[in-house]
């Protein structure tokens, strides 16, 4: 069985470690720990997980967040991975800094990458994984806090909860989205 594990963020040095880039940094943990390396292909960084008899393809669209749709499609449908398989890995300002959520469906909340996804396939039910990055910002300064690096708390407390989000996409490629999310959820607040 195939999956693609898509976690959002914006290609470059500049973004590498800011809180939009959570996805990005997510996938890239997970290949560490797994001794597995991205290759630049298109639309995205690209690397194959085996797993427990399953593949997990893992993408980091480089089509900016703005254009994440493009990359899920081009990736859905070169690996022929069903789309009940695709799980986005996402920030959220409505979620206090660590909390997670795995949703089955849901909106955009206002959150450009899936709002993109969205339109590009005219549905909204597929698998997310919200990473909270909290809301510690002025009226009009989103796109600033979400583009700004970590600050030194959230750093010391950002292995763990990723190492909790590698155990929800195991979890999701094993045991299905329901049961993972009823073992996460209340877990991960």
């Amino acid at each position: 069985m195939k999956y693609l594990i898509t976690g959002l963020g914006n290609p470059g040095k500049e973004y590498e470690n800011t809180r939009h880039n959570i996805g990005f940094k997510i996938l890239d943990a997970l290949a560490d720990a797994s001794n597995i390396a991205f290759s630049d292909k298109r639309y995205g960084f690209v690397a194959d997980y085996k797993f427990k008899s399953r593949t997990l393809i893992l993408l980091k669209p480089t089509t900016f967040m703005n254009l994440s749709g493009r990359a899920v499609n081009y990736w859905l449908q070169k690996e022929k991975v069903p789309f009940e398989n695709l799980l986005v890995l996402t920030d959220d300002l409505a979620l206090p800094f660590g909390t997670l959520r795995l949703r089955a469906k849901g909106g955009s909340a206002g959150h450009n990458g899936l709002q993109n996804i969205q339109d590009t396939f005219g549905r909204s039910d597929y698998a997310r994984l919200r990473f909270g990055i909290g809301d510690d910002f002025r009226r009009g300064q989103q796109s600033d806090y979400v583009l700004d690096e970590w600050d030194k708390d959230e750093v010391l407390d950002l292995p763990l909860k990723i190492d909790t989000c590698i155990e929800i996409i195991k979890g999701f490629s094993t045991i299905g989205i329901s049961r993972t999310m009823n073992q996460f959820n209340k877990r991960s607040s």
